[in-house]
């Protein structure tokens, strides 16, 4: 099996779990990979970690959960598996520049993390 395939496997699981706590060990025990093994490999393909890609597609959904729902800035942030506000608010303005707040009033959705796909994950590997 290809790293390729390794790691639209791990996307797949990531995108149908996003919303569990998820964890190296839950990814590999449901997978049946290695940890290591599984983490070296989404790294190879798709440039980044799977914690940084677990928490850009959260965060990500978050922001357009900010615009499209009415829910408060707190509920978004326990949906997008933050147990503060405030590590919500930090990671948050990490990825979008602003917070969660300032980004809600602005209005505009612009996704920062899309769903990792086997075209582009062939595009870093290079």
């Amino acid at each position: 099996m290809n790293k390729q395939h390794i790691v639209t496997n791990i996307v797949d699981y990531i995108e149908e779990h996003l919303d569990e706590n998820l964890s190296l060990d839950s990814i590999s025990d449901a997978l049946g990979y290695s940890k290591f093994y599984m983490s070296r490999c989404f790294t190879d393909e798709a440039g980044l970690s799977i914690y940084k890609y677990i928490q850009g597609r959260r965060i990500t959904l978050a922001a357009q959960a900010l615009i499209e729902q009415e829910k408060t800035i707190l509920d978004i942030a326990y949906e997008a598996q933050y147990n503060s506000p405030q590590a919500f608010t930090l990671a948050f303005h990490q990825l979008y520049g602003c917070s969660p707040q300032t980004y809600r009033r602005n209005g505009i959705f612009y996704p920062k993390q899309e769903r990792l796909l086997s075209k582009s994950i062939s595009l870093f590997a290079s």
